[in-house]
């Protein structure tokens, strides 16, 4: 019998070992500090992305666009070697 899953509607920040809602921004914002974070602790490298070859050109242009020029990393795959 399959599971049931509840979706999600709106973003859950992690305090106090909880996740608890929080807006957009909150969560944006968390996203990008630890991506800050990661990046000046460990170089650029320490960051990549996956995207998917059922994406359309323009979300693939982005991934890779936002990988290295906002992050600064090359570290960027997709499956489409398949």
């Amino acid at each position: 019998m399959p599971k049931h899953y509840t979706r999600l509607t709106q973003p859950l920040v992690r305090e106090n070992d909880a996740l608890r809602p929080a807006t957009w921004d909150e969560a944006l914002d968390r996203a990008a500090s630890g991506f800050r974070a990661a990046v000046d602790r460990h170089g650029p490298n320490t960051f990549g992305l996956f995207s998917c070859s059922k994406a359309n050109n323009e979300v693939n242009y982005l991934t890779q666009k936002f990988t290295r020029q906002v992050i600064g990393s090359n570290n960027v795959d997709s499956c489409n070697r398949t």
